[in-house]
Parts: C-alpha cells; sequence; structure tokens
C-alpha cells in the first residue's frame, strides 16, 4: 500500500468519510470490540477489589482501607508505564511496529485469560489483582507507543484530525456499551466470565493489524538509545506548543482520572447501590463523550485549540466536583455526563494537536513520553485522593471521604485550567511570533473570548 500520507486529495465532508480506508476501519471496527471487552474488564476488577478491601473480615483484620488499596492496584497497573513506557518508545522506533503491535496484544489477551481463570477458581484475591494489573500495565507499556503511532499510517495527513476525533467517539460508545453490559452481566454470569470475553475480544485487533502493511521503523539518524530519548525529551518538555498540550494530558491524568478508581466505593457506600449502579455511571459518562466528540464540530473554526482545550481542563473540573459532591445518585449521573464531555473534548484536542507538532522520526518517542506522563499521573492522584479520603473516612466513612478526596482534585483541575486559559500558548496551534493571532498578553477574558482570533 503507497504512504497515506502522500495522498493530496481532499478528504470527504463527512465525518465518517475516514472508514473509506480499508485498513483504518478494519482497525477501528475490531478495537471497538476491544475496547467494549476492555471496560467490562475494567468494571469487574474495580468492583471485586472495591467488594472485597469493604469486606468486614477484611477491615476487621486491620488491612489498608478500600481507598488506600484502590490506589495501590492504579499504581500495580501505572508504574509499569511509568518505569518502561520510555523503553517502549524507543522500540516502536526501532522495530516493525505491525509486529509489536501483534506481540503485544498476544501477552494482553493472556493477562485477560489468567484473570478468568483465577476468577473462576475462586482465587481473585486483591494480591492477585494487583499482580496481574502489573503484568498488564507491562504489556501496555509496549504496546500504546506502538499503537500512538499506528493511525498516522493509515490515513492522509489531512485526514488525520479526523480519525483520532472518530477513535474516540469508537472509544467512547464501548464505554457506554461494555460498563452497560458489565453493570448487569457481573452478578448473572460473574466477573470469569467477562474476562474471558475481554480476552477473546483481542482476536479480532490482532487479525486486523495483521492485515495492514508491515511498518518498519520510518528512516532516522542513527543515535545512541540515550541520545533518541534526550532528542524527544527535548523537543517534548521544551518546544512550548507540545508542552503545554502534555500538560494538559498530565493534569488531567492526575486529577480526573481518579474518579474510575474511586468510583466503586462512593456508589457502594453514599449510594448505597451494587455493580450495575457502578456500570450505569460509567456507561452515562461513556454517552457524555460520545456527545463530546459529536458536538466538538460546532465549535467555531476561528476558536484556536490554544484557548478550547484550557477551557475544557477548567470546565471538566467543574463538572468532576459536581460528580463527586453530588448526595444522590441521580445528580451524579447528570453531572457524569457533561465531565464525558469535557473529557472527551481535552484529550482528543490535544492528542490531535500533539500529532500535528510531531515529526514522525520520533512520533514514538514523544507519544511514549506522553503515555508515560500521562499513566503515571493517574497512580499519583488516585494515592492523594485516597489518602485525603483515608483521613476523612475516620470522621465521615470511606464514601464520605473518598467524595472528600476527589472534590479536592475536582477543585484544583479547575483553577488549573483557568490558569491555562489566563496564559496561553499560541504555539498549540503551530503559532509563531509575528503571526496574526500571536498573543500571549494574559487576561481570563481574553481567553475565553479569544476576540483577537475572531477578527482574522
Amino acid at each position: 500500500m503507497s504512504d497515506p500520507t502522500a495522498n493530496t486529495d481532499a478528504p470527504p465532508a463527512s465525518r465518517w468519510g475516514v472508514l473509506r480506508h480499508r485498513h483504518y476501519r478494519n482497525i477501528w471496527t475490531a478495537s471497538f470490540a476491544s475496547n467494549v471487552g476492555g471496560w467490562m474488564e475494567m468494571v469487574a476488577v474495580q468492583w471485586v477489589m472495591a467488594q472485597a478491601t469493604l469486606a468486614p473480615e477484611w477491615v476487621n483484620a486491620g488491612r489498608p482501607g478500600a481507598p488506600i488499596m484502590m490506589g495501590y492496584l492504579a499504581t500495580a497497573q501505572m508504574a509499569p508505564i511509568l518505569l518502561l513506557g520510555l523503553l517502549g518508545g524507543m522500540v516502536a522506533d526501532r522495530v516493525d511496529r505491525r509486529a509489536m503491535l501483534m506481540s503485544t496484544q498476544a501477552m494482553l489477551m493472556l493477562i485477560a485469560g489468567a484473570l478468568a481463570a483465577a476468577a473462576w477458581l475462586d482465587a481473585l484475591t486483591p494480591t492477585i489483582l494487583i499482580v496481574l494489573g502489573a503484568a498488564n500495565g507491562i504489556a501496555l507499556a509496549f504496546n500504546m507507543p506502538a499503537w500512538g503511532v499506528l493511525t498516522p499510517r493509515l490515513v492522509p495527513r489531512a485526514e488525520l484530525t479526523r480519525a483520532i476525533v472518530l477513535n474516540g467517539l469508537q472509544f467512547n460508545m464501548a464505554r457506554v456499551v461494555g460498563p452497560a453490559l458489565a453493570g448487569v452481566m457481573l452478578a448473572w454470569l460473574g466477573a470469569g466470565t467477562l474476562f474471558a470475553i475481554n480476552a477473546v475480544s483481542f482476536l479480532g485487533v490482532i487479525w486486523a493489524v495483521g492485515r495492514t502493511p508491515p511498518a518498519p521503523a520510518p528512516p532516522r539518524e542513527s543515535l545512541s538509545a540515550r541520545a533518541d530519548l534526550a532528542q524527544a525529551m527535548r523537543f517534548t518538555l521544551r518546544t512550548p506548543g507540545p508542552l503545554a498540550l502534555v500538560l494538559a494530558i498530565f493534569l488531567f491524568s492526575m486529577l480526573a482520572t481518579p474518579l474510575l478508581r474511586l468510583m466503586p466505593i462512593i456508589v457502594s457506600e453514599v449510594y448505597g447501590r451494587d455493580a450495575d449502579a457502578f456500570g450505569m455511571l460509567l456507561a452515562v459518562m461513556g454517552a457524555g463523550a460520545v456527545a463530546g466528540a459529536l458536538t466538538i464540530r460546532f465549535v467555531p473554526a476561528w476558536y484556536p485549540r490554544h484557548h478550547f482545550i484550557p477551557l475544557s481542563v477548567a470546565l471538566g473540573g467543574l463538572s468532576l466536583a459536581a460528580t463527586v459532591a453530588s448526595p444522590t445518585l441521580a445528580g451524579a449521573t447528570v453531572a457524569v455526563f457533561f465531565c464525558g464531555v469535557f473529557w472527551l473534548w481535552t484529550f482528543n484536542t490535544s492528542f490531535a494537536a500533539l500529532q500535528l507538532l510531531v515529526d514522525d522520526r520520533m512520533r514514538g518517542r514523544v507519544m511514549s513520553i506522553t503515555n508515560v506522563l500521562s499513566f503515571g499521573a493517574t497512580p499519583v492522584g488516585t494515592l492523594l485522593a485516597g489518602l485525603i479520603g483515608e483521613w476523612a473516612s475516620g470522621r465521615k466513612g470511606d464514601g464520605p471521604g473518598t467524595q472528600i478526596g476527589m472534590a479536592a482534585l475536582a477543585i484544583a483541575l479547575a483553577l488549573a485550567g483557568l490558569a491555562m486559559l489566563t496564559w496561553r500558548t499560541p504555539e498549540v496551534d503551530g503559532l509563531k511570533p509575528g503571526d496574526p493571532g500571536f498573543d500571549r498578553r494574559p487576561g481570563l477574558l481574553r481567553g475565553l473570548t479569544a476576540a483577537a482570533h475572531r477578527q482574522r
């Protein structure tokens, strides 16, 4: 197949037109099925851990409380990405990316199978969950850089942003379907069946990736591994545009993503509900993200990304605060929908902008640095919220304590978004000093209105 990025034909107007590219369409469809399985597994893992650590026999034994154990689980799942993610990015820039992706998908399938076997043997203890979570993190450390460079070689550059938005739509459609199915099936069929479904779902991705042409590493300078990494680190952390995007991703990951880890405690202890309510909340959040993917096209073309992303971060923090502060399940359901909208807006716009700024020769390394910071931030935020929640639990109980911990993170996220909107980074949109619309003057109102860009 010829290099799709060389295609200069005008892209079709329809959002779905990018699916005319056969390999992209196969990957997109298989990924949807696999992500449904992945969300089902996530619901099952989080719920099993929460119920095990809230059980009287666990609490009476003087073991760490549920908020801390959820933080330990998040750390086990994410620490390998933090430790090995940069290595994964360097590998992705040096080997056939197709073979690398197929290998890591096979590893993830085996881990899901091990979870299923442990559940069926009634051996799925918190320790086993943490160990297998760490194994999953190791596989993801090498899977994610290879996955991150896949889409740019399947579609023309002119359609890359549309393809990335469509990827986000697919992921969040799966977030609706997966948790909704898991909430019903967990009580009916048990966690083992959900893990087995996820294991089988990887077969479709392996097949779809195997149908794409070989993806040898792009031509690059002959540098040592250390020099390779240093080059990508300089680009990511010293270039204003990429740095601002990575910062937005990092902050949202650290301060908002812990909600997914701690929500089972709030559902169980505050609302007194079971896994069906947990799955329902995740599904509603996914529905919000789908709505975000469908409505982002209505943002005026003149409103630049370096204004839109900070605004999305701030609104995400406010909606997250409303979600975790709600005393009722109904209130949390409404708020979490909007949380999903702003979640999608922040991550999809940030990753799309970063893909447009990075050179393909270092794409794997830059995306791995971003993934390391993003996934490394999640356990930090979860542990921080867990520690605050553990402290507050002594006064309020596990559920309200967890609400307080998450509310603190949500307020910090909203303030960070407002700060980024006040002190903006025009380089996110590829602007340079002297370009029309390049405006660094601080001001919150100027950031909200983007008046300098409306006049262009």
